[in-house]
């Protein structure tokens, strides 16, 4: 043995093969301690647009400034106009939709979202988007952005509105929901809303947004709506129709502006997503939300 140690071959390969054993067993015990930042610290949104993906209480959200934003973002500035887009899950905002926000962002409109999960308007998803609001007006945005919601994401923008209509400056749908009883059925909907299914239909004049969409009427927020007449998911009747009965039954019928495209689905046709009309509306109540001053109601 001491004849082996004594050949510096030797004594160097026996050195390596200890360092080697000793970053083996560092890797071994640091794979079973918790890291620094844990995963749902880290921002993990994909995002269509040059923009910003960060975590707000554990949820992903993500910001598309504009390019006004861009160029011109100092604390003397009034604040800047958004739209407040659902649902933001992890599949969207999908490339269907990227003309659109370009849209937006080109006319000096921010996009932003934050994901609560399949929430379906509920509380809970509510109170998450709560968080995204405090942020972005910490972060100098309109306390009155315009709220957007595609598909199911019309749950997540009518309950917004209906919570906080001091806060909303108009509700924009592309074949939206607005009652959670046709899509995606009540018994899926309680789950979002910690409630059984028979709970939570006996407090469907409550907790579904169809339901108590009045209140957004009578405080004159403004809506646009596209809808296919042939869409079999989210029927037409029962959700965006049935929203302008509503606005119609408290005399705010005018506020609606409902665009009915005959024969479309619920699918991926252009139109739905290069709607000018849409983007001009969204465009105009996220500039008018902004420049108009907002008296936070206290509950």
């Amino acid at each position: 043995m001491n004849y082996f140690f004594k050949q510096p071959v030797n004594r160097l390969a026996f050195i390596a093969f200890m360092l080697a054993t000793l970053w083996s067993f560092h890797r071994i015990v640091s794979a079973d301690e918790p890291s620094n930042q844990s995963t749902a610290e880290k921002p993990v949104k994909n995002l269509i647009l040059p923009g910003e993906s960060f975590v707000i209480e554990g949820h992903s959200a993500f910001i598309f400034p504009s390019v006004e934003t861009k160029e011109h973002n100092t604390a003397s500035e009034k604040s800047k106009p958004w739209i407040l887009y659902a649902p933001t899950l992890a599949a969207y905002p999908d490339e269907a939709e990227r003309w659109m926000h370009e849209q937006f962002t080109a006319a000096g409109v921010a996009v932003a979202g934050i994901d609560s999960g399949e929430s379906y308007g509920s509380p809970a998803g509510i109170r998450c988007t709560e968080r995204l609001h405090a942020e972005m007006v910490k972060r100098g945005y309109s306390k009155k952005p315009c709220a957007f919601g595609r598909s199911r994401g019309g749950l997540w923008a009518s309950a917004w509105a209906i919570a906080h209509p001091e806060l909303c400056a108009g509700i924009a749908g592309i074949y939206p929901v607005y009652d959670w009883r046709t899509y995606p059925g009540a018994e899926s909907a309680a789950v979002a809303y910690g409630l059984s299914q028979e709970q939570l239909l006996s407090k469907v004049d409550e907790l579904c947004p169809i339901e108590r969409i009045t209140v957004a009427a009578r405080a004159g927020i403004p809506v646009f709506i596209i809808h296919g007449d042939a869409d079999t998911v989210v029927p037409l009747d029962r959700n965006s129709a049935e929203l302008k009965k509503r606005y119609e039954s408290v005399g705010a019928g005018k506020l609606v502006e409902l665009e009915v495209v005959k024969g479309q689905g619920h699918n991926f046709w252009e139109g739905f997503f290069r709607s000018t009309k849409l983007v001009a509306f969204a465009i105009a109540q996220a500039k008018a939300g902004a420049a108009e001053p907002v008296a936070i109601q206290s509950k």
